[in-house]
């Protein structure tokens, strides 16, 4: 199983603070960290994590923050033979997060702003050679569109995390075979005003019309509902107790997304499994720390409900023929930045339905 991404990567400066300031406020107490992010990046040691062979294209700059995101995809089996070393500093994210989990994340991009269509034009046969091609948006528009029009002109299936969204040129859509918006992005995507009215289900399904492919809104604590050729579905979410960072939930869910669906589930069975990938995630500080490998998903507790017929897969589980073992105890996060030394954990201590991200 192969997987190809197109993304981005980014140093994550992190605080986790008693309270958000507010303007001109200035606040102490709080404990920092540091480490690799950025939704691309991310995705790519999820996806490896889970057993996918994964080749990453993004770009860094020629510092220390770069040096340190080389030695992490070696360590984690990524290959980032395409990455682009460029001339400004590599990405930094600066992320606030409150005790209750939520977080608040700016980005300075630098080097990924010079990651364009020519670096995806030389990563095309790495595309052409996947499964499936996973693709984000805290790159520049140019790379988005290569890359997505280069999947379906090679004929490799696409999946678009329109993270952070933004307005999609009319050609494009229709090389988008699976889109995953949260609540806030739909209606950016879609270029509707913010009380445009519209329920989940109606959102979904204008994306689709757009696309002609399947969409699935993740929703946080209402779960996600997939719109595709065979109507809507609602996928459940699953309680998680002592909800510690949902950073990482969004990038976990796709990574888990992608394998899924490499591996040949259905969509709905892909968005559960990916959902599961997602409540992983919010149970540990960080994302890097809290991306899960393929045995923390088949161990941990699932309802009966869960697993389908072995002819036609288990949702929460991929087969035993294609399963990888991973080593490290490591889920999606809006977006991205977060940490790869787990600092002090805040966890809240009320049971939350958190597997699917907001």
């Amino acid at each position: 199983m192969k997987i190809a991404v197109v993304g981005s990567y980014g140093a994550g400066l992190t605080m986790r603070v008693p309270k958000a300031p507010g303007p001109g406020e200035t606040l102490t107490g709080g404990e920092y960290d540091e480490g690799p992010g950025g939704k691309g990046s991310n995705q790519a040691i999820g996806a490896a994590r889970l057993g996918a062979d994964v080749a990453l294209l993004t770009a860094v700059g020629d510092d220390a923050f770069g040096a340190t995101a080389r030695e992490l995809w070696r360590t984690e089996g990524v290959d980032a033979t395409h990455v682009v070393t460029g001339t400004r500093p590599t990405m930094v994210g600066f992320i606030l997060v409150e005790p209750s989990g939520e977080n608040r994340i700016t980005i300075a991009p630098g080097a990924l702003d010079e990651l364009d269509a020519e670096a995806v034009v030389d990563f095309a046969d790495e595309i052409e050679a996947a499964d499936i091609l996973v693709v984000s948006m805290e790159i520049p528009e140019s790379a988005v569109v290569e890359a997505l029009r280069t999947g379906r002109e090679r004929g490799t299936r696409t999946l678009l995390n329109p993270a952070p969204a933004r307005p999609l040129p009319d050609d494009i859509w229709s090389s988008i075979d699976v889109i995953t918006p949260n609540q806030t992005e739909a209606p950016v995507l879609l270029g509707l005003p913010a009380d445009h009215g519209l329920g989940d289900a109606e959102l979904v399904q204008q994306l689709r019309a757009r696309t002609g492919g399947a969409v699935i809104l993740t929703r946080g604590g209402a779960g996600a509902l997939l719109c595709s050729d065979e109507g809507v579905e609602e996928i459940a979410p699953l309680a998680v107790e002592h909800v510690v960072d949902t950073t990482g939930a969004g990038d976990s869910f796709t990574a888990a997304l992608a394998v899924a669906l490499a591996e040949g589930a259905s969509l709905g069975d892909a968005a559960r499994y990916a959902a599961r990938a997602g409540a992983h995630a919010v149970t540990i500080a960080g994302v890097i720390p809290s991306l899960p490998t393929r045995d923390q998903l088949a161990t941990s507790d699932q309802p009966d409900d869960t697993r389908v017929a072995d002819n036609t897969r288990v949702a929460d589980e991929p087969p035993a023929d294609t399963r990888a073992t991973g080593s490290d105890t490591r889920a999606a996060g809006t977006d991205a930045h977060a940490t790869h030394r787990a600092p002090a954990e805040h966890p809240s201590t009320q049971t939350t339905t958190r597997g699917i991200p907001t």
